[in-house]
């Protein structure tokens, strides 16, 4: 009796049936789910109607099957034969029905995408979806999105790879770096994996892999240039430019601080909310909620702060109508400026954060403390990243081993 069965090896459908006299298997790709064993019912139910009419061909429905060139040679039986056979009360052999070719059909890219984002949408902060919906909208939709998703192979990930990332690959015709080009194939990977997830055809980025992109290094302050850019800034951004020097808080953390987050008595600023221009948001993950310990200059200058702004607006540092500050107009009008003043070299804003980090490492304090500090899960991203400016934790100039040697072998070494 000719049935469904399923591989376990695979755990995708297969058909096991009869054909004149011998039993027939034919694998197919799907997996075992209600939707397909539905469709291959119905395939299965055609070939026995062919069967029994005698007019089942084997090649037409499994063309790649060893079996189809067994069964080649002997020409499907017309339904005149059959109709005569049954006629005459004779028995014919159970046909078996062969695995059937299902004809695949997907939703389009640009409709997939479509429903991506949208379910993406309710658990990314407004950042991620935004920089997604750039990446989709300015590269991704253009390429594919008239493509059914399956329809995307490799070849077309790879070509497509190569393309963004050619001399003038951009929509501006502009260089991309390869950090970007990830950024977008990242997108690329995370749409077809979930396409091919749900609708079981091969993902085409599996393993297409990342540029090798060259390392970034950091360009933190030491601590006389942050004494002297402390002296040398505006008055008013004073008490900013100190809890960012001495607390680490990335730019978002900061310009979201509230005071309802300023625990003074327990000398703690606690960490819940960024904000950016796109308004209030989570921060960047459950391991940036966290408790920032003041130290006294942050105490103080907090304490400042609060006599200064508390009455105008709910969040720390606020303009003169109690809203919060704009990164970009501080990164042009304060910090750049201020540098400039001092003769320093020019950084990104976001050097106050490293500078608090190399600032604790160099004091000496424990990297699991630093590591909570800074909202990392663990301590592999400070010496990863920060290693080089610890020397009296990580020395690197031999002396412990030095000093271990003479200990232990009172430096009379034959």
């Amino acid at each position: 009796m000719a049935k469904i069965t399923v591989r376990k090896e695979t755990g995708t459908l297969l058909f096991d049936f009869n054909y004149r006299g011998a039993r027939c298997r034919e694998q197919t790709t799907l997996k075992d789910t209600k939707t397909n064993r539905r469709k291959m019912e119905k395939v299965l139910e055609r070939i026995e109607q062919e069967i029994v009419a005698g007019t089942f061909d084997y090649a037409r429905f499994f063309p790649g099957s060893n079996r189809a060139s067994q069964f080649e040679s002997s020409a499907p039986v017309s339904a005149s034969v059959v109709q005569g056979t049954v006629a005459n009360n004779v028995v014919v052999p159970p046909s078996v029905v062969a695995p059937v070719v299902v004809e695949r059909t997907t939703l389009t890219f640009v409709e997939f995408t479509a429903i991506w984002l949208r379910e993406n949408g309710a658990i990314w902060r407004n950042n991620t979806l935004r920089a997604a919906k750039v990446q989709v909208n300015g590269y991704l939709l253009p390429r594919f999105g008239s493509k059914q998703l399956h329809q995307i192979l490799k070849a077309d990930c790879l070509a497509f790879r190569a393309d963004i990332a050619a001399p003038g690959g951009s929509i501006k015709n502009r260089t991309l770096s390869a950090k970007t080009v990830n950024e977008i194939m990242q997108v690329l990977g995370a749409i077809l994996a979930e396409g091919a997830d749900r609708y079981e055809f091969p993902n085409p980025m599996q393993n297409v892999k990342r540029l090798k992109a060259p390392k970034v290094h950091i360009d933190p302050m030491s601590f006389d240039e942050v004494e002297k850019f402390i002296s040398a800034v505006r008055p008013d951004y004073k008490q900013y430019f100190i809890v960012r020097f001495f607390t680490g808080l990335r730019t978002g953390e900061v310009h979201g601080l509230q005071w309802k987050y300023i625990d003074f008595e327990r000398r703690e600023i606690l960490v819940r909310e960024t904000y950016s221009h796109l308004g209030k948001e989570y921060t960047k993950n459950d391991g940036s909620q966290r408790e920032v310990h003041m130290s006294e200059p942050v105490y103080q200058a907090l304490k400042a702060q609060h006599t200064a702004s508390a009455h105008l607006s709910e969040y720390v540092f606020c303009t003169r109508i109690g809203t919060p500050i704009d990164p970009l107009n501080v990164n042009k009008r304060i910090w750049k400026p201020t540098l400039k003043l001092l003769g320093m070299k020019d950084r990104r804003f976001y050097q106050t954060r490293h500078t608090a980090a190399t600032l604790w490492l160099a004091s000496g304090e424990a990297p699991e403390w630093i590591a909570k500090q800074m909202g990392h899960t663990s301590t592999e991203m400070l010496f990863k990243v920060y290693s080089r400016y610890v020397p009296n934790l990580t020395r690197q100039d031999g002396s412990a081993f030095e000093r271990l040697l003479l200990q232990r072998m009172g430096g009379n070494i034959q």
